[in-house]
């Protein structure tokens, strides 16, 4: 069971999320139709540690196996989730894929299940340089890949 409830008022989301870089483009995902993209992952279940999360995360929506590094950034996310305000803890690792099966460039098809219902996913390759002009959550993308070698970063975003 995930971390995912819902009172009367709001809904509280634990999600993990990987950051995947190769040469010099980060893995993003989005629903087929929506324009907005974000880091691939998912809501982490109880009794499950952060690192199998990611595995069985990018296992499930593209097949790949990885290796989960380094603990970058905590975020503090609030967002509408339906017609209630959600309030999402989402932790970004770093994250290397071991398959040789998924595209290194470009975009593929990934699928997603939440709450029950199935979608497909689109996984886009984005070169940093066309960070800036991608709608991507958090939207302080650009400022979080350009420290991505340094400590913890910790960020609060509102939309």
């Amino acid at each position: 069971m995930d971390i995912l409830f819902s009172t009367e008022e709001y809904v509280f989301s634990y999600r993990v999320a990987g950051i995947c870089v190769q040469n010099r483009s980060v893995l993003l995902q989005k629903p087929t139709n929506d324009t907005a993209f974000a880091f691939p992952g998912g809501h982490v279940a109880f009794g499950e540690s952060n690192e199998q999360t990611l595995i069985r995360e990018f296992q499930e929506e593209i097949g790949a196996d990885i290796s989960v590094g380094d603990l970058k950034w905590v975020g503090e996310i609030f967002f509408p989730w339906g017609n209630k305000p959600c309030h999402q803890i989402c932790l970004y690792y770093t994250v290397e894929i071991n398959s040789k099966n998924i595209p290194m460039e470009g975009m593929f098809m990934g699928k997603e299940q939440l709450e029950g219902q199935q979608f497909k996913l689109e996984f886009h390759w984005v070169p940093f340089e066309k960070l800036k002009s991608t709608e991507v959550y958090p939207t302080n993308v650009v400022q979080l890949m350009n420290h991505i070698e340094g400590g913890v970063q910790h960020f609060v975003y509102r939309e």
